[in-house]
């Protein structure tokens, strides 16, 4: 790969993006979008006065991806209150088939193992729109095990059943919970976000233990979330690229997918910033790998219509 951009020209790169998009640069499907209104929703996780303590919209959005080709964007929920989850999900279904937005798709927010899930969940099955369920496992009332619990399991074998899969949000330390968790549902596909959530310092138990995880041919592996980590104008791609790179390899090209985590993202950069880093990170890899990164894989686990 060629010397890393130095911050100035990074910058200078990434606004030459967001004004104009290249026709050559593959089209992106963004599997890891949220939207919110803050008086919709409770978002007991945005600390008051932060980047995210506002509201981001559908047309926030399309503002922050003009001139990255971006073409559609699958949205993943936003940890509302559990009374709130069937509210969340019948109005991203709305907005999802209305056909008036880049969001085409859906992963709601659900509970595996709690009363009502079953009931919950069955709801969505067959639905045009909502693809599968995510539960934050890094939370403080999802202590270490929470996922291989009995009642948990259960709930995630139900997604298989229903043709739903599992996205996967947890500590690096937690990996191998994960790994207990998919052994136990080989009829569950599984999505790991986030990159496993590495720590780009410190990630050497990290690397061991997502090529296990990776091992499971049921689970995809999602780049996204790494850039949230990084400080504000004091990082380049250098810094996201380990991480990158070894999630990259140890999935392979077929089980890779994009993700903006927009607005989260903006803790470290924007989204364009992002997207300049990782197409910067993968530019020495063959352009049908970058496309199924960026675009195939997302469309064929998302079962999204071509445009």
């Amino acid at each position: 790969m060629s010397t890393i951009l130095d911050r100035r020209q990074f910058l200078h790169t990434s606004l030459a993006l967001a004004i104009t998009a290249d026709p050559s640069l593959p089209p992106i499907i963004d599997t890891h979008q949220h939207l919110w209104q803050r008086k919709q929703f409770k978002l007991a996780w945005i600390p008051k006065g932060s980047i995210l303590d506002r509201d981001y919209l559908e047309k926030d959005y399309e503002a922050a991806v003009r001139g990255l080709n971006v073409v559609q964007a699958v949205y993943l929920e936003v940890d509302v209150a559990e009374e709130q989850q069937l509210a969340e999900a019948e109005w991203i279904a709305r907005l999802c088939e209305s056909g008036k937005s880049l969001t085409r798709a859906a992963v709601i927010s659900g509970r595996p193992g709690s009363d009502g899930f079953d009931k919950y969940i069955r709801r969505f099955r067959g639905s045009p729109s909502i693809r599968g369920v995510r539960r934050v496992l890094h939370s403080p009332d999802t202590p270490p095990g929470h996922c291989l619990e009995k009642p948990f399991v259960r709930g995630i074998r139900l997604l298989g059943e229903l043709d739903l899969h599992f996205e996967l949000c947890l500590r690096p330390a937690d990996l191998r919970e994960a790994i207990q968790l998919v052994d136990a549902c080989p009829d569950t596909r599984f999505v790991l976000d986030h990159c496993g959530n590495a720590d780009l310092k410190k990630h050497d138990q990290w690397k061991k233990d997502i090529a296990d995880l990776a091992k499971r041919k049921n689970v995809v592996g999602k780049v996204s979330g790494v850039i949230a980590q990084v400080t504000k104008e004091k990082w380049t791609a250098e810094d996201l690229a380990p991480v990158v790179k070894h999630t990259l390899e140890v999935f392979g090209p077929d089980r890779v997918m994009f993700g903006s985590d927009w607005p989260v993202c903006l803790l470290g950069a924007t989204l364009a910033e992002w997207v300049t880093a990782l197409r910067q990170i993968v530019a020495d890899r063959p352009a049908a790998e970058q496309r199924k990164l960026f675009h195939d894989n997302a469309q064929a686990f998302y079962r999204l219509k071509k445009g």
